[in-house]
């Protein structure tokens, strides 16, 4: 089997683990799933980026964190936590300054060093110089369904964005504590963080399995520490960050022990390099119509006005009539949706309304999900010039692969929206 075939079939066997298998929509999709493994579960280890190991030289062993004198969580700023998980120099008053002088974490900062400055050489900066060309109007919501804590893509798409909303099933964890963690446990959570971005760093999107297996292990779970890492790597300060929980009625509400609610989650103030003030809210939260009517979430983001949505490597869940209400919400409050071809079926998009243009290739699904091929998509590109991307995105991540699809929205009110600088 193609290695190119083993890994999609991994990034699709993800899906069955997008929603509860007790739901209708979760047996929808892990009869998805079982497709796929008929196929195969062999999976091909990506390519640009070797897996860290323990962060060990080679002929080494990694030294442990040593015990030293603690402080209260209260004493470490949320800023120098997450640039300590990104492999960054905290400030020199924090007490995990001292942390930095270990092998561990010393291997730890050298492995993102590199692979997340061959990220931004090859495809963030790439991203960022298209947006800024093509993306011409912004609004100061952005959603992102389906994005499990995909920070990055979202930020090089919609640098300008003042509330960023991404969700997806991925578990939220906690506000991450460095100081109160066993010094043992400290070097394999990180290494968990690490091995959790493989396939982002390499192809663009998350699998969804392994990412649900790595979040909930260790001492560093969930999807905060991850945010953490690509808010410190993309440049950002992070301000503050509180666990939120939102009502039936999209009310949010802080979280904690015994809160009932349908969209656990987590807010996160930070600063860019300019020092303007931005938002990032993450919900865990099922979107499938048996759920997504219930969470909140749909109210909380009509709140916010007409936004731009992101849509890529979906799994196709949106062509399905499980996702039905989170397909109508995005069509009927976006100003814009920039998507691949696992977003909305193009079919979906009235042409009175929505002017499309095309960018990239379309040449069709991955082999796993042939039933997914869009004839109309397929005339939209043969007849609208599509153009060229530079860079490559979704699962078909190689640049000459990929496809992008802007759509605009005519009779949107353009009040509250910004031209990009």
């Amino acid at each position: 089997m193609p290695d190119m075939a083993r890994i999609f079939q991994a990034a699709f066997l993800a899906t069955s683990l997008l929603l509860p298998a007790s739901s209708p929509a979760g047996s929808f999709e892990r009869a998805r799933a079982d497709r796929v493994a008929q196929a195969g579960d062999d999976i091909a280890a990506p390519r640009a980026w070797p897996d860290p190991g323990p962060f060990a030289a080679p002929g080494q062993k990694a030294r442990r964190m040593v015990a030293r004198p603690t402080a209260s969580a209260s004493a470490v700023g949320a800023d120098d936590t997450a640039r300590f998980l990104a492999g960054m120099q905290p400030s020199a008053a924090s007490p995990l300054a001292a942390f930095t002088r270990d092998q561990s974490w010393l291997q730890h900062a050298g492995f993102f060093d590199r692979a997340f400055g061959a990220l931004d050489r090859t495809q963030l900066a790439k991203i960022r110089a298209w947006s800024g060309a093509q993306l011409r109007t912004r609004r100061p919501a952005m959603f992102y369904m389906f994005s499990g804590p995909d920070f990055l893509y979202a930020d090089a798409f919609f640098p300008a964005a003042s509330t960023y909303v991404l969700a997806g099933l991925e578990p939220v964890g906690q506000i991450p504590d460095v100081l109160n963690m066993p010094r043992a446990s400290i070097a394999p959570s990180l290494q968990n963080i690490a091995g959790s971005l493989h396939t982002i760093l390499n192809f663009s999107f998350f699998k969804t399995h392994n990412m649900r297996m790595e979040l909930n292990s260790g001492r560093l779970g969930g999807t905060v520490p991850i945010l953490y890492v690509f808010l410190a790597r993309a440049g950002k300060t992070v301000r503050e960050a509180a666990l939120v929980a939102l009502d039936q009625d999209g009310i949010e509400k802080p979280d904690g022990p015994g809160v009932k609610s349908a969209a656990h989650g987590v807010k996160i103030v930070f600063t860019d390099q300019d020092g303007r003030t931005q938002t990032l809210y993450y919900f865990s939260t099922n979107l499938a119509n048996d759920g997504v009517g219930n969470s909140g979430i749909l109210k909380f983001c009509e709140r916010l006005g007409a936004g731009d949505s992101l849509i890529k490597s979906a799994s196709y869940l949106l062509h399905s009539g499980k996702f039905s209400k989170i397909r109508d919400f995005l069509l009927a409050h976006s100003a814009s949706i920039l998507q691949d071809d696992s977003g909305i079926p193009v079919s979906d998009f009235d042409r009175k309304k929505w002017q499309l243009q095309p960018f990239g290739q379309y040449l069709g699904p991955v082999d796993v999900f042939p039933q997914n091929y869009q004839p109309r998509l397929r005339e939209l590109f043969q007849k609208a010039n599509p153009i060229p991307m530079g860079f490559g995105v979704g699962y078909r991540w190689r640049p000459q692969e990929s496809n992008l699809l802007l759509a605009v929205r005519k009779d949107a009110d353009t009040a509250g929206a910004a031209a990009a600088p």
